[in-house]
Formats: C-alpha cells, structure tokens, sequence
C-alpha cells in the first residue's frame, strides 16, 4: 500500500555502527598465577607456554584478539619477582618497562593465595602508572564463592582499580566479560594485525618455547631454570617435512646427564611430546632433532642471551 511522500521532518533510524577499538594490553603478576593460560585462553590456542614452575614466561609474548568492533594485542610479561641474574634482570624490566607502554594493565593474581610481598611490591609500582589497571581474580574455580568478596576488599584497600574482575583462565569462566571491560578503556584505531592472526611470534620461537615448556614438565627443580633452546635450522624438505634441529643449552655436566636420561631416553621422550605439538600447531609432519650442550653460566653471559634474542637495556 502507497503511504504517499514522505513527510518534511520526519525520523528515520539510522544503522550507527560501532567505532573500531584497538590497543595494547599488558598481564602482569607474580610468576606462576595463570598469565600464560588466560593469554591461551583469550588467543583460543596454545602461544605461550604453560608450566606449574615459576618464572616459566622470559619473553614478552604477544597474543591478538579480534572480534568485529575490536582488537587487543595482549603482553604476556615475565613473572615480577627478585631477580638473581642478568637474565632476571631481563625478566623484570621486559615486565615493568610494559606499564607505561600499553593502554590498559591486567593485573592478575591467584585468589587461592594469600596476598604476599609479591602481590604489594607489583601494586606499589602500579602507584606509578597512570595508564588504567584492571584486577584480575584468577583460579576461582580452586575458592568457594563466598571466599571471593573478601579478597575484593583486600585489595580495593590497596590501591584503586579502573576495575575488578574474577575469573578462571583454566575453565574460560568470566574470561568474556574481561575483555568487555578492557575494550571500554581502548582508544579508536586500526586493526593492528589481519583478523585472524592470534601471534606476532614467529614460529621458531613457538617451537623453541615448546621445546623448553616439555623440558619444565619433564625436568628436577634443579634444571628448568638453567635451560634455554635454540632453534638452528628449521625448513621443509620436498615431501614437505618440516626438518628442525634445535639445542638445548644447560650450565652443568650433571644437568646435561638429567636431560639425556639413561640410554637417551628422557630426550627422546622431550622430543616426542615437542614434536607432536610442534605438528598440531604448524600442521606439517616434523622431523626434530636435538642437541644438549653446556654453557656455563649462560644467564649471566650478555652477549649470549642477546644471541638468544634477550635485551637487558
């Protein structure tokens, strides 16, 4: 049915769309609270490696999120805490240098712990930033509920939170309306990176950092934090198979002996479980060889850990 000519002045809805968001996001914490899994969980795969042992993150790893109105580049930091080497000096600036740098802070704790020295000494430093920090109440599938809000309070007494956010990074609970908040306090701008790229990182440094993660699992105490890896050659043959040699470097003899194992087999075993991640994650069949070799003292040596990709200025 004909309505006749529109009518002088009057309203029609128009579709607004959503200005675009993007920026820099940065989780930082105590080593060992669940930065790495909440980075997993967000990215919707495994880029950062995952380790019950502390200080398992060195590098800054950089995980994207895409959805239609926004995007987040997260900075997984390196566990703040102490450090006893060039190497953890490394750690601790990579961590603290990111503050300033980004556009929003999670600052992500384990709510099944007590708030310790740690916890005051990153919240002490946060008091300098200006950039907005959201806490992060992580593991609260480990708590019953009523343990939560307590929690809360302790830590609105320390400093003031743009907000405050429980949730589980293991089970995904809550980790949706995280990144709800955080978009609110992005600036409009580009897409950084193509829709569906979830890591700056390139693939040798995936595959050295899963390597070492399967030396965490695997290892004593005495050797993960003496290990770093290397990938020397990493290419495909003409059938297709991704061939990569990679070495593990240790400070000790005795370390050496742990990783070899008896008869070889603790290696064999570090390069099975390596290697079948390294296929999920690239999609190629892998042939990977490994190497153990010493180095003494290798975290203290500086040019060392820059021929590793470490910078300490």
């Amino acid at each position: 049915m004909d309505t006749g000519p529109e009518k002088k002045g009057e309203n029609h809805p128009k579709a607004v769309s959503k200005p675009f968001k993007s920026g820099f996001a940065a989780i930082i914490g105590r080593p060992n609270v669940g930065k790495s899994t909440l980075l997993n969980r967000i990215a919707g795969r495994k880029i950062a490696i995952v380790s019950d042992k502390p200080q398992t993150t060195r590098n800054q790893v950089r995980g994207v999120y895409t959805d239609e109105n926004a995007q987040i580049v997260f900075l997984d930091t390196p566990g703040i805490h102490k450090p006893f080497s060039k190497l953890g000096d490394y750690m601790v600036k990579a961590a603290e240098g990111a503050l300033d740098e980004v556009d929003v802070v999670l600052f992500l704790t384990d709510v099944s712990e007590q708030l310790g020295g740690g916890d005051r000494y990153i919240i002490e430093r946060l008091k300098k930033t200006q950039t907005p920090v959201i806490l992060v109440l992580n593991k609260i599938d480990k708590v019953p509920r009523d343990e939560v809000l307590p929690v809360i309070d302790t830590y609105r007494k320390l400093h003031d939170f743009a907000e405050i956010v429980p949730i589980s990074a293991v089970r995904g609970d809550n980790v949706e309306r995280l990144l709800e908040l955080l978009i609110r306090y992005l600036p409009e701008g580009p897409m950084f990176y193509p829709p569906g790229q979830v890591t700056d990182h390139p693939e040798r440094f995936i595959c050295a950092e899963l390597i070492r993660e399967k030396i965490l699992l695997l290892t004593r105490e005495e050797v993960p934090h003496s290990v770093a890896v290397e990938i020397e050659s990493m290419a495909a043959d003409e059938r297709g198979t991704v061939r990569i040699g990679a070495v593990i470097y240790v400070e000790r003899e005795s370390q050496k002996g742990i990783l070899i194992g008896k008869g070889g087999a603790m290696l064999k075993e570090i390069g099975r479980q390596a290697r079948e991640e390294m296929e999920r994650l690239l999609g190629s069949k892998i042939f990977l060889e490994l190497w153990v070799k010493v180095k003494k003292d290798w975290r203290n040596h500086e040019a060392f850990l820059r021929s590793l990709g470490y910078r300490t200025e």
